[in-house]
């Protein structure tokens, strides 16, 4: 890419950035929608994604409430399980009355950038209607999608609040997840997986998909994006009173374990079911699942043992969850050998990112957020590129122009680029957004609980009840 292009790249994505903070219905003008081309639904991939659509839920509700919840100290405990909590709820309703139609329609002329309101209180969506898969003519009930890609919207905004747990607002966090989600994360999920399906695919599609950008299962949609806003608040909201003198150890391992094994068993719908049929991509993404995880566990556990003498419980999660992350945008694209080096890569980068730059720096993200989904879901991203190829046992990029759609690779250069245009646009785009977002909370009603109350602990302060009781 010429120096003149980025250029006019970079433009377009800043006026797009202006557009968007203009209240929701000037988003976009609504394209016409399309004659649906002749589809059949198989029960097979209906039911496989009806059960990963759950599945994704018991990554949220208890999984991530749990996971985060052991992290913090004990008097916070309930605070972090009301606050990923409710999120979910929200976002499951403002994902139907417009974040899946800005997220999945076309915006017309924003339709680089975002989608339009042509399916705002899903409008259109019934019983009848159909969402294509990857296969010319294969669907899934749209309802069906609409559900999964809602349970992707959920836990999302849930993945920011670990970068700064036990000293927001419960109204703070309820309020920037609203506005979040409908400035930051319903248009990346456009820009990344919007496009018309093999049956259409010289339609227009999303910005980063058009950059010939792959992303299997939201490693840029959720993990960058929960990453670098996740790092944005912790620096704007500052440190926990306290930081570096008192004592801020996770409160249970044991409910942080059980946490992660539930985002492990529920991240293969996650996974997975991004592939929307029940075939032999779906098994390769959840090879992949397993492999990548366990790679990343016992890299971090090794580098520990190195560094510190021994391997903890903490860092034994901590790496399944990095491997988690790497793995998500290549799931269905690297072989399971590709799999395993992503996984064993992972580890030592975010390890470094949590202990050492963290401490250099100075910030307080107080579940690693940046540390292990930002980084690692960057990592992610750039080593899908590599790893998709055929030669290291990858499963190739789809050309969907060709009759008979065959799997092809421009080389790895070449789409190590594309997915690295596709980074930048994701982290400016909600970096400068999420600032700005977090400064609009903060004027309107605050961001931070009082100093007293943040000694008290969020969960009497801010709900009235206690976690445990001695």
């Amino acid at each position: 890419m010429s120096f003149s292009k980025f250029s006019s790249m970079a433009g377009r994505l800043g006026a797009a950035s202006a557009a968007l903070m203009m209240p929701v219905i000037a988003f976009a003008q609504d394209a016409a929608p399309a004659a649906a081309p002749a589809m059949t639904i198989e029960k097979g991939d209906t039911t496989w994604m009806l059960v990963s659509s759950l599945l994704v839920l018991l990554m949220t509700v208890p999984g991530l409430g749990l996971f985060y919840g052991g992290l913090v100290r004990a008097k916070n405990m309930l605070s972090v399980l009301m606050q990923v909590t409710t999120i979910a709820a929200v976002a499951m309703i403002i994902w139907v009355i417009y974040g899946y139609s800005l997220a999945f329609t076309n915006g017309g002329g924003l339709n680089s950038f975002v989608g339009g309101l042509s399916k705002m209180f899903l409008s259109g969506v019934d019983v009848t209607t159909m969402s294509e898969s990857f296969s010319k003519g294969v669907a899934i009930p749209e309802l069906v999608f609409v559900c999964f890609q809602m349970t992707f919207a959920a836990i999302t905004p849930g993945l920011i609040i670990g970068a700064f747990a036990e000293r927001v607002k419960f109204s703070a966090v309820i309020l920037f997840s609203i506005l979040w989600l409908t400035f930051v994360y319903f248009p990346i999920a456009h820009m990344v997986w919007f496009w018309g399906g093999p049956s259409a695919y010289a339609d227009p599609s999303g910005m980063i998909f058009g950059f010939g950008a792959i992303d299997f299962a939201g490693g840029t949609v959720v993990h960058i994006n929960a990453g670098v806003a996740g790092l944005i608040g912790a620096i704007m909201i500052g440190k926990r009173t306290g930081y570096g003198k008192d004592m801020m150890a996770p409160h249970s391992m044991t409910m942080t374990l059980i946490g992660a094994g539930l985002l492990w068993v529920g991240w293969f719908g996650f996974n997975a079911g991004s592939n929307l049929e029940a075939n032999g991509y779906a098994a390769l993404a959840m090879i992949n699942t397993f492999l990548a995880t366990a790679a990343a566990l016992l890299s971090w556990s090794l580098v520990e043992t190195f560094s510190r003498g021994k391997a903890s419980m903490l860092g034994a999660v901590s790496g399944a969850i990095a491997g988690l992350v790497v793995i998500t945008p290549a799931a269905g694209f690297a072989g399971p050998m590709g799999a395993i080096i992503m996984g064993l890569i992972v580890s030592p980068v975010c390890y470094f990112f949590c202990s050492t730059v963290k401490n250099k720096f100075g910030y307080d993200d107080t579940a690693d957020v940046f540390g292990i989904h930002g980084v690692g879901g960057i990592m992610g991203a750039l080593l899908t590129g590599v790893f998709v190829n055929p030669a290291l046992g990858g499963a190739g990029i789809v050309d969907y122009s060709t009759a008979d759609f065959a799997a092809t690779y421009a080389g790895t250069a070449a789409q190590v680029f594309n997915q690295l245009k596709g980074v930048i646009v994701t982290v400016l785009w909600c970096g400068i957004i999420s600032a700005i977002l977090y400064k609009v909370v903060d004027v309107v009603i605050g961001l931070r609980v009082p100093v007293e109350a943040e000694r008290e602990g969020l969960d009497l302060a801010s709900h009235g009840e206690a976690a445990y009781h001695s």
